[in-house]
């Protein structure tokens, strides 16, 4: 299976990087539109916040800050490979961290995941049957196999479909799937 999903992400992040930055721009911004129906006021949403080829989510955050809902943002953690939780209430706070990934860190408010009501995750690919494919380091199956009761919310590209993904027992399954076109995978 690791084969497998080596090829299927080689695939998935060609796809990707063929975007042009504004088509990237234009369709993360269509994504927040469609994932804004789905997120209740006042509920607390924990949400990657993005690297430069991935579905834009400041737009998002900005949306979640205006209609009032607490953020929590996922500091890697890679010596035991988990996630770290801080609240985060301005851009300011946030630094080039692992992976380049922008983090709040020296500047955290920590979180427990127990306070979260939906997690919005960074997807390599995914599937119509909730099948999501990441990066390779397990770092959000393993937060959600402890985590269980989150609403999960896949975001990608419509380009980073991909039929009969090869997924694993390891992998868990999306409640929604949204890109530009819209919920594609409602659970």
């Amino acid at each position: 299976m690791s084969e497998q999903k080596a090829r299927v992400r080689d695939i998935l992040r060609q796809r990707k990087n063929a975007m042009i930055p504004d088509d990237r721009r234009k369709k993360s911004t269509s994504i927040t539109r469609h994932l804004m129906k789905i997120i209740g006021r006042g509920e607390t949403v924990m949400v990657f916040t993005s690297k430069e080829k991935e579905v834009n989510t400041k737009p998002l955050i900005q949306a979640l800050f205006r209609q009032g809902n607490p953020v929590v943002v996922p500091i890697i953690v890679k010596e035991d490979v988990s996630l770290r939780l801080s609240y985060l209430r301005d851009f300011s706070a946030l630094v080039p961290s692992t992976f380049g990934v922008p983090e709040p860190i020296g500047s955290e408010i920590p979180a427990e995941a127990k306070d979260i009501d939906t997690i919005i995750l960074p997807m390599l690919g995914f599937d119509r049957t909730g099948g999501r494919i990441g990066y390779g380091a397990g770092y959000y199956d393993r937060f959600l196999s402890k985590n269980t009761a989150l609403k999960k919310i896949g975001i990608a590209f419509a380009c980073q479909e991909f039929d009969g993904l090869p997924v694993d027992e390891n992998d868990i399954r999306m409640d929604y799937i949204i890109t530009e076109d819209g919920i594609v995978y409602p659970g």
